[in-house]
Order: C-alpha cells, then structure tokens, then sequence
C-alpha cells in the first residue's frame, strides 16, 4: 500500500526559491548601445507581448536607446480607446497593462512606433487612436527598422505570435 507523505503547505512570505543567486553578469549599456524590440502578437492572447514589455523596460533601465516596433496585431497594443465600459475605464485588473506599460517606456525614455498598414487595413485604427506619443510608421519601415538595428550591432528581440 503507498504511504502518503504530507508536508506543510506553503504560506504566504515563504521563499522557495534561491531569489538571491544570480548567473550572469548585470550588464549595463555602455553609451551608445541600441536595443530594438518588434511585437507581432495579439494582446491579451497570452503573456508574451507584456512579459517583453517588461524586457524592454529592464533594458531602458539598463542604458539602451531602446526602439519598440509594434506591427501586425502588435499595434493593439497602442490603442489609446481601450476601457468599459468607459475609455481608461479598468474593466478588470491588468485590462489596461498594455497601455500602462507603454507609457512608462515612453515616460523612461523609449521610443514607441505602430505600423500603419496594421493599424487602418487590419483593424480600422487611425492614428489618433494611438496613445500618445506613439509614432504611426510606414510598414516599409519595419524591415529598415530591421535593418538599422543590424548596421548598429544593436539587441534585437522579436516575437511573433497569432
């Protein structure tokens, strides 16, 4: 007969894990240093796009000259006319994550572009439907944003999800 085992559960304030070991070096940007970050997801079908948010906000703080490129269903990302039932309404926690985020990125220093063929062919945005400081860019822009990034050794983190 298997003996079961039991153990205290865990509660809250526990640590499980080794928070403090850290692998690899903290490296900072030394001056000059790019960062591109390209988001091709949808918002809210998963964790991805604000997990990379997140990313691109430890590398503004790390001393890149950060670029993010939304396109594709990315540009959601920068609707501006987010909210319920009220625009900037929080219909649940986290509903306006996205637009929080960007706005800090911008606000730390990040420069935020939005593709306009996404934006009017795909999902009928105008550019006044961006939030604020989001800069609209032709979709040739992307690949010699692409591009751009290699000539400058730049970190470059794409991601693309349906």
């Amino acid at each position: 007969m298997p003996q079961t085992v039991t153990i205290p559960p865990a509660k809250n304030g526990d640590v499980l894990f080794n928070v403090e070991e850290k692998v690899f070096p903290d490296y900072k940007a030394s001056p000059g240093d790019k960062a591109y970050v390209f988001m091709h997801t949808v918002p809210f079908e998963g964790s991805v796009g604000f997990v990379n948010m997140l990313t691109a906000t430890r590398l503004v703080r790390k001393g890149f000259d950060l670029s993010f490129i939304l396109f594709g269903p990315g540009v959601l990302m920068a609707s501006a006319t987010r909210g319920y039932p009220a625009v900037g309404s929080e219909a649940f926690a986290g509903n306006l994550g996205y637009n929080k985020q960007l706005k800090t990125l911008m606000d730390e220093g990040a420069k935020i572009y939005a593709c306009r063929f996404a934006m009017g062919a795909l999902y009928g945005m105008r550019e006044d439907d961006l939030i604020e400081g989001v800069k609209a860019i032709s979709p040739l822009d992307v690949l010699d944003a692409n591009i751009q990034a290699w000539k400058e050794r730049a970190i470059l983190i794409t991601t693309w999800t349906l």
